[in-house]
C-alpha cells in the first residue's frame, strides 16, 4: 500500500507523511484480507509502479528500500538475504505489461540480475524458460521444488461410499489462465457421450470481481447445457473444506492454457491419492513424471482432455494405481520438509562459495 501511495504521490504535500504512516500500519494490513483486491495485480494498471519499483534506489519507492537496507544492516547483519519472489511465475505479469513498459522492465531485470548471487526456481522448466527470456546465467539457478505441508494428508482417506458418483475436481482461481472453461467443455463432452450417466464436476477456488464476466460465462454455459445439478462451483474453500473436497473426488484436473511454473493444488491432489490429468506443458510434465501420478493431455484441447479423463473414469484399477504412485511421489519429493532442506542446501553452497572467494 505504501509503495503504491509513493508512486501516486511522489512529491511531498501537507499530510503526506501521516497518510504514509497510516498506509504502513499493521492494523490496516490486518484488514486487507477482508477486501477483494483481485484487480490490484493488473499489469496494465500497475505498469508505471512496476518500473519504478524495479529501479530500486532510482524509483519513487527509494525510501522504503533505504528503510529495509538500514534495518537489515543494523538489526540482523545476515549471511544471506532471501527475497522470496524468485523464479516462481513472474512471466504472466510481465507479459501483461503494455509496451514500452514490458521492454523497459525486462531491460532493468537483465541489468539488475547481476546483483543477485543465486536464483531459486520452482521447477526446472521455469528456470530454463525464464533464464532464456531475461538472459540469466543458468549456472546461477538452483531448482527447489515446492513443498506441501503433509500432516493433514497422512490420514486422509477417500469417501468410498457406494452412493457417491464418479467425480472430477478442480481447485484454482477462477481465471482464464487456469482453464476452468476447458474443463467444463470437456465435462460436457463426457456427459453427451452417455457413458458416464452420474458423473459430476465440483470446482473450488477464489472468485474475484475482476473476473466476473469470465465466471458468468461459465455459469451460462452450464445452464445452457442443463448441468446445474452435475456441476457445482463452490468458490473459496477453507482448509477443512479443501481436505473434504479431495476426499470427494476421483480425478483432479486444472487444464491451464498458461504454462504454469508450479501448480500447488496438483501436488495437494496427489498427496490425497487422487490421480491428475494435466496439460503437457509448463511444469506439469515435470510433476507428473516425478510422481507417476497422472496423465497428460494436449494443451488448449478440451476434446483430448475429455478422452484422457475418460481413460481414468473407465478404469478404477488405473485410478488407484496412479493415485498411490502420485501420493508416494509427493511424500518423497514435494514435502515442505524437503523444500526447506533444499533451500538450506542452496544457501549453504552459496555461503561456502562466497567464503572461498573471500579467502582467495
Amino acid at each position: 500500500i505504501k509503495a503504491y501511495l509513493l508512486q501516486k504521490y511522489p512529491r511531498p504535500f501537507f499530510g503526506r507523511d501521516l497518510l504514509l504512516r497510516v498506509a504502513g500500519s499493521q492494523a490496516l494490513l490486518r484488514l486487507m484480507p477482508r477486501f477483494d483486491i483481485g484487480s490490484a495485480v493488473d499489469p496494465v494498471a500497475n505498469a508505471e509502479l512496476t518500473i519504478s519499483m524495479l529501479k530500486g534506489e532510482d524509483g519513487n519507492q527509494r525510501e522504503l528500500l533505504y528503510e529495509l537496507v538500514q534495518w537489515i544492516k543494523s538489526t540482523h547483519q545476515p549471511d544471506v538475504i532471501h527475497v522470496t519472489n524468485g523464479l516462481h511465475g513472474e512471466d504472466i505479469f510481465l507479459e501483461g505489461l503494455p509496451q514500452p513498459y514490458q521492454n523497459e522492465a525486462l531491460a532493468i531485470i537483465r541489468e539488475r540480475a547481476a546483483d543477485v548471487d543465486r536464483f531459486l526456481a520452482i521447477s526446472a522448466y521455469y528456470g530454463d524458460m525464464f533464464s532464456k527470456w531475461v538472459w540469466l546465467d543458468p549456472s546461477k539457478i538452483d531448482v527447489v521444488y515446492p513443498g506441501v505441508a503433509l500432516d493433514d494428508y497422512r490420514t486422509l482417506t477417500p469417501d468410498s461410499s457406494d452412493s457417491r458418483p464418479l467425480t472430477i475436481g478442480f481447485l484454482a482461481r477462477f481465471v482464464p489462465e487456469k482453464g476452468l472453461h476447458l474443463l467444463v467443455n470437456a465435462f460436457i463432452r463426457l456427459c453427451r457421450s452417455g457413458e458416464f450417466p452420474n458423473l459430476r464436476l465440483i470446482a473450488g477456488g477464489y472468485v474475484s470481481r475482476a473476473y466476473k464476466t469470465y465466471v458468468d460465462g461459465i455459469r451460462r454455459t452450464i445452464r445452457e447445457n442443463r448441468l446445474e445439478e452435475r456441476i457445482k462451483l463452490l468458490g473459496t474453500l477453507e482448509r477443512a473444506d479443501k481436505l473434504n473436497f479431495f476426499r470427494q473426488i476421483d480425478i483432479f484436473s486444472v487444464p491451464a492454457p498458461y504454462r504454469e511454473p508450479k501448480g500447488i493444488s496438483i501436488l495437494e491432489a496427489l498427496a490425497s491419492g487422487v490421480p491428475v490429468v494435466q496439460p503437457d506443458h509448463g511444469a506439469y510434465p515435470e510433476w507428473v513424471n516425478a510422481t507417476q501420478g497422472g496423465l497428460l493431455h494436449r494443451p488448449h484441447d478440451s476434446a483430448d482432455l475429455a478422452e484422457k479423463l475418460a481413460t481414468l473414469l473407465r478404469d478404477a484399477d488405473l485410478r488407484k494405481r496412479l493415485g498411490q504412485q502420485g501420493r508416494q511421489g509427493v511424500f518423497e519429493k514435494f514435502s515442505s520438509e524437503r523444500m526447506a532442506q533444499s533451500t538450506l542446501e542452496a544457501m549453504r553452497r552459496l555461503i561456502k562459495s562466497v567464503n572461498h572467494e573471500n579467502l582467495a
